[in-house]
């Protein structure tokens, strides 16, 4: 049996440099969120946290049909680390590999994330890192006790930092991996992306 994969998606930032809400940008007919929603669960990950600012009362409210999780980070100013460790509390213990994700990396495909689940079931001791042309990008798949030391160390860099040995760089054509969405110029090219895919 595959060492099971959880994911924490990361979505309780204040998108300031965007100037509304990144996580419901719409892509289509629907909000960036939700294909991150939908790709996660397309790749076979059945646990999903999210963990979102409780203030923003929208997101919350688009986020309640989805089969997942909410874990409450009510600082959004605060490092990547103090989200995971507020998504940490809420995942079952069988869990053996955590996906860490973003919300604003809405491109990143279900094959991708499939593909670092695999990585784990090969090597569940691994810190895997997706990797594009050269470029390290987004999920990082953490095994859990290693993220779990996060509770002690002020970052997800220190973790990494600290066993470098352990680091697998995972190759993927995915572009999604490396297109954040912090500005709108952003947001444009991810949405002009995101219609060159769906008209193929």
């Amino acid at each position: 049996m595959a060492p099971p994969v959880s994911a924490i998606l990361l979505a309780a930032g204040s998108s300031r440099r965007m100037g509304t809400c990144k996580q419901l940008l719409p892509l289509g007919d629907r909000p960036a969120i939700a294909h991150c929603l939908d790709n996660l669960a397309a790749a076979g990950i059945d646990e999903i946290v999210v963990v979102v600012n409780p203030a923003n009362r929208e997101l919350v409210a688009a986020l309640r049909p989805f089969p997942i999780t909410l874990a409450d980070n009510d600082t959004p100013e605060s490092e990547m680390a103090g989200s995971v460790r507020a998504g940490l509390r809420h995942l079952r213990p069988m869990a053996t590999g955590i996906l860490v994700a973003l919300a604003d990396h809405p491109l990143v495909t279900a094959a991708s994330y499939r593909a670092l689940a695999t990585a784990h079931e090969a090597e569940p001791n691994a810190i895997v890192i997706p990797v594009r042309n050269g470029r390290k990008g987004h999920p990082t798949l953490f095994p859990r006790a290693l993220l779990a030391m996060i509770d002690t160390l002020p970052t997800l860099r220190d973790i990494i930092g600290n066993h470098q040995e352990m680091v697998r760089l995972l190759p993927l054509a995915d572009e999604g991996i490396t297109r954040d969405m912090d500005v709108l110029e952003d947001y444009q090219h991810i949405a002009k992306i995101f219609s060159a895919r769906r008209d193929r």
